[in-house]
C-alpha cells in the first residue's frame, strides 16, 4: 500500500505515515465497527445468510487495518487514529442501526383517558393490540400492548403525543413474533443449552 501512494502517485513518505496511512486506518475502523453492529442485529433477527456476509467483510476490513498497524509500529498517530475509528464506528453504527429500524417492538401505552381512539388508530393501520383493565395508585387504568414494525414506531409516538400527552409508554425491541398472531414465536434455533436440557431428560 505504501508503495502505491509514494511511487505511483507521487506522495512524500511523510505525508503518507502521518496524514493518509493514520486516515486510511480510521476510516477502516469505522467502516469495520459500524458493520458489526449492523451486523448483530441480523444475528439478533435470524438473517443468517446478510449477518454471515456482513461478517466477511468486517474480518477482511479489521485485517487491513491492523496490518498496517503492524507494518508501521513506529508511527504513532496510527495508534491514536485506531481507537479513534473504534469510537467513531460505535457512534456511526448506532445511528445507521436507527435509520434502517429493523424489526419489531412492543409498546405499552398506560393511561387513566379513553382509548377509544388509541383503539380506532390502531385498528386502522392493522397494528394488532391488547386492552387490559389495570388499576394504578390513583385508580383505574388503561393498559394497551401493541407489536409494530420499528419503522413505524415514530408515528405511534408523534399521535400519543398529540393524543394523549399524558399517557406513559415503554418500548421493547422484540426479536421474533408471530405474523399471524401476537404470540411470540420459541426459537427453533439449536443452542448448547437446549441440547444440555435435552441430555439431563434422557
Amino acid at each position: 500500500m505504501e508503495s502505491f501512494f509514494t511511487e505511483t502517485l507521487g506522495l512524500p513518505e511523510q505525508m503518507f505515515s502521518y496524514v493518509v496511512l493514520p486516515l486510511l486506518i480510521f476510516l477502516a475502523r469505522i467502516t469495520d465497527v459500524s458493520i458489526n453492529t449492523i451486523r448483530i442485529i441480523y444475528v439478533l433477527g435470524g438473517r443468517k445468510l446478510t449477518a454471515t456476509l456482513l461478517g466477511f467483510f468486517e474480518s477482511f476490513i479489521w485485517l487491513m487495518a491492523i496490518r498496517q498497524i503492524f507494518e508501521h509500529m513506529d508511527n504513532w498517530i496510527s495508534y491514536v487514529a485506531y481507537p479513534a475509528g473504534f469510537a467513531t464506528g460505535i457512534w456511526v453504527g448506532m445511528l445507521i442501526e436507527e435509520r434502517i429500524a429493523y424489526g419489531k417492538v412492543i409498546v405499552r401505552i398506560i393511561t387513566r383517558k379513553d382509548v377509544s381512539e388509541l383503539t380506532a388508530y390502531l385498528r386502522e393501520h392493522e397494528y394488532r393490540h391488547t386492552r387490559v383493565q389495570a388499576v394504578g395508585l390513583e385508580g383505574p387504568e388503561n393498559l394497551i400492548f401493541t407489536v409494530l414494525p420499528r419503522e413505524n414506531l415514530d408515528n405511534l409516538l408523534q399521535w400519543l403525543r398529540k393524543k394523549l400527552p399524558t399517557a406513559f409508554f415503554t418500548v421493547e425491541k422484540v426479536n421474533r413474533a408471530a405474523e399471524s398472531g401476537a404470540v411470540v414465536q420459541e426459537s427453533a434455533r439449536w443452542s448448547i443449552a437446549s441440547w444440555l436440557k435435552e441430555r439431563r431428560r434422557v
